[in-house]
C-alpha cells in the first residue's frame, strides 16, 4: 500500500525559510512524479513543483519559481521542498502527491501538512 506522509509545516514569518519532507513507502518510485500541491482557505488546489523521480526533470509553479526548490533522496525514499522566502500568500495546507509518467492523473496522495507565513 502507497503512502505519502508530509512533516515540516509550521508557522514562519515573512521572508523565512521552511523545508517540507514528503516520506513515500509501499512502492519503488522509479517511473513516477513526486509533486507537491497547496491549498489555501477558499482556493482552488494549487500546483507548486513537481520532480521525476530519476531527478529530473523539475517543474515549478509560477508563484514560486525561483523561491521553492524541490529535490528528492532515493535512498530515503523522500522528496523535499525547500521553501525561501516565504510570503503570507504562501500559507496554505502542503500536500504530496505521486503520478505514474504515463499518466497525467496524481493517484497518490498524502495527508498534508499546514504552513502558515506570518506578515
Amino acid at each position: 500500500q502507497v503512502q505519502l506522509a508530509e512533516s515540516g509545516g509550521g508557522l514562519v514569518q515573512a521572508g523565512g525559510s521552511l523545508r517540507l519532507s514528503c516520506a513515500a513507502s509501499g512502492r519503488t518510485f522509479d517511473g513516477y512524479y513526486l509533486g507537491w500541491f497547496r491549498q489555501a482557505p477558499g482556493k482552488e488546489r494549487e500546483f507548486v513543483a513537481s520532480i521525476y523521480w530519476s531527478g529530473s526533470p523539475t517543474t515549478y509553479g509560477d508563484s514560486v519559481k525561483g523561491r521553492f526548490t524541490i529535490s528528492r533522496d532515493k535512498a530515503k525514499n523522500t522528496a523535499y521542498l525547500q521553501m525561501n522566502s516565504l510570503k503570507p500568500e504562501d500559507t496554505a495546507v502542503y500536500y504530496c502527491a505521486a503520478r505514474l509518467i504515463t499518466t497525467t492523473q496524481w493517484r497518490y496522495w498524502g495527508q498534508g501538512t499546514q504552513v502558515t507565513v506570518s506578515s
